[in-house]
């Protein structure tokens, strides 16, 4: 069974760091990389790609509101037209970062708060969706299982790639835990070796509230920002390839 590992990178600002990319790009087989609106800049994001580039890891766009402050994690009111080109300029950036390195750009995963806007409206979906195939029709869409991102993605006939959240609890409803919340992110190596066991045993977690789930993905997620996310990783990609299991790009997974 072919799987793909991701996380999110390239999240500090001019000196300041989030996590070790240097360590995860050694362990994922996909990097979504801060786009400069709610982490990440110029230098970033040219020293992830090419650090992505020499490990063979994909790289995607990981667009989010501009909100530095924030983490990108507060909602902005904008309409559908205004998230679009928002999104636009994040992509455009990475990808001219990425062939300046000799690396391409595959794929596209919302941050936080943008994804939840596009989740909740569906027309929001459909703008966005249409622009990134405008783009580039190849791109693949990163997102949880049955968000409105990937029916619209599916209706104009963009690739999708579901996702697994290693490191977040869900709720009966399939949606993430709050992070206000108490164990809404889970730091142990043993916990996370568990979930991942399960998912890939029964394609199951379970909740928060003690109920099991089904979750339909071929991708797990570690955010880099989650305490040990490094340690996570390697658990992650040691669980799957003892289980026989071979992690590979998104782009390899969908050929």
């Amino acid at each position: 069974m072919k799987i793909d590992i991701n996380s999110d990178m390239g999240e500090g600002f001019g000196a300041y760091r989030i996590g070790d990319d240097e360590a995860l790009m050694g362990i994922v087989s996909s990097a979504n990389v801060a786009c400069g609106f709610h982490a990440g800049d110029p230098i970033i994001m040219d020293r992830t790609v090419r650090m992505a580039k020499a490990k063979g890891v994909g790289i995607g766009a990981h667009p989010g509101l501009p909100d530095l402050l924030g983490f990108g994690r507060r909602v902005i009111q904008m309409d559908a037209s205004e998230v679009e080109k928002h999104m636009l300029y994040q992509i455009g950036a990475l990808q001219a970062i990425a062939a300046n390195a000799g690396h391409r750009v595959t794929h596209v995963s919302f941050h936080a708060a943008m994804g939840n806007m596009v989740n909740a409206d569906p027309d929001m979906a459909d703008v966005v969706v249409r622009a990134i195939a405008a783009v580039d029709r190849d791109l693949i869409m990163f997102s949880m299982p049955d968000e409105e991102i990937v029916r619209a993605a599916r209706k104009v006939g963009l690739r999708v790639l579901t996702l697994f959240l290693a490191d977040r609890a869900y709720d009966e409803n399939a949606n993430l835990v709050s992070r206000k919340l108490p164990n809404s992110v889970i730091t142990s190596p043993e916990a996370v070796a568990k979930r991942v066991q399960r998912f890939l045993d029964s394609g199951t977690v379970e909740t928060i509230e003690g109920k099991s789930i089904k979750v339909e993905a071929r991708s797990i997620l570690v955010h880099s920002d989650t305490p040990g996310s490094v340690n996570l990783a390697a658990t992650v990609r040691r669980v799957v390839e003892q289980g026989g299991g071979e992690v590979v790009p998104a782009t390899v997974l969908l050929s």
